[in-house]
């Protein structure tokens, strides 16, 4: 256990360094051409190292050496637990557990761009932990910090206009004496728009750590089953549709089983349930997973009806979706008195 805490330290602290560089690359995803390493076309490699950047169908995998790979999936990918006891058949997990700072191991071949084309990629149940702990703390402050940036420099930059209009009225005033009062009051209102500004630059600051639920929604299984019915994908049409509607959001994503079964079968069952949602949202409406939370499956915990009936356990076996918006995004400013004071003769 003190093992995993240890990772999960780390891996928060070597992913919110890829926070700051991702902040500072023109694209997403894109691979820094000093770091980059090319892959022969038709060169079978094997590369092991912690992914640092994700996409739907591909993502980048810094290796031991401080080099970067590309690397793509295919349908054809594999993706399996690296076990460490070779009498027990390993795990399969699904692409949408390929999480940043990840450390795996991948097998391929590489294509004519210089990518690796992977077949197989191995990790271990501790890696996937830690991966899953630090991408649910790491992947909301991206989106917030993305965001506040952009509203400052937008205040910035009217603040910036402001001074100079300030800076006029100032040489007007002192050309024209006769006009000092109005000149004055007009300088006023320019300090005005910009103490506005900076008090909602405050309040951006102050509040990226808040988050209010929009919208959720349930959508449920049958018996054994993490298949989605067509009522549940009409229901994840509705919250996908709204939450293209709303800025600096991220969704939630969690499933659940009943009682039914065996208590590891129902947890992984669970798991399963939720990353067929992510899938459905990912594919079917293009919500970049930058915007999805971690999926996690509870299995039979947190049940909202009674499992000793067979009503209560057709409402457990569910998954939760919700919007989720930031308030310092989103709220309105501050009313401020924008009016111009009339000038006295």
């Amino acid at each position: 256990m003190n093992k995993v805490y240890g990772s999960v330290l780390l891996g928060l602290v070597f992913c919110f360094g890829i926070t700051v560089s991702a902040q500072e690359s023109k694209k997403e995803g894109q691979i820094d051409q000093s770091r980059a390493i090319k892959i022969p076309a038709g060169t079978k490699q094997k590369v092991r190292g912690v992914i640092v950047s994700r996409d739907a169908d591909n993502f980048i995998l810094r290796d031991m050496t401080g080099g970067d790979v590309q690397v793509n999936l295919t349908n054809l990918t594999k993706v399996e637990e690296k076990k460490s006891n070779p009498f027990r058949r390993s795990k399969n997990y699904g692409t949408t557990q390929l999480l940043r700072g990840l450390t795996i191991e991948v097998e391929g071949r590489g294509d004519a761009n210089g990518s690796l084309v992977a077949e197989k990629v191995k990790m271990t149940d501790d890696a996937l932990v830690v991966a899953r702990t630090v991408e649910s703390r790491v992947t909301p402050v991206e989106g917030r910090v993305g965001d506040a940036e952009g509203r400052i420099s937008q205040a910035e930059a009217n603040a910036q206009r402001l001074s100079g209009q300030l800076e006029e009225l100032t040489a007007i005033s002192n050309a024209a004496r006769g006009g000092a009062k109005a000149a004055q009051d007009t300088a006023d209102f320019a300090i005005a728009g910009v103490s506005a500004t900076n008090k909602r630059i405050d309040q951006i600051v102050s509040t990226l750590d808040d988050y209010e639920p929009k919208r959720g929604i349930t959508v449920n299984f049958k018996v054994g089953s993490f298949k989605l019915s067509p009522d549940a994908m009409a229901t994840l049409d509705e919250i996908a549709t709204q939450a293209k509607t709303e800025r600096a959001y991220v969704i939630e994503v969690t499933g659940f089983a009943s009682a039914d079964g065996k208590l590891d079968l129902n947890r992984r069952l669970s798991q399963q349930r939720a990353d067929a949602v992510v899938r459905y949202l990912a594919e079917n409406h293009m919500i970049p997973l930058r915007r999805i939370v971690t999926p996690f499956g509870y299995g039979v915990a947190q049940p909202i009806a009674d499992n000793t009936t067979r009503e209560g356990r057709e409402q457990n076996r569910r998954v939760e979706v919700k919007i989720l918006v930031n308030k310092g995004l989103t709220s309105p400013p501050p009313p401020v008195n924008m009016s111009r004071p009339n000038s006295g003769e």
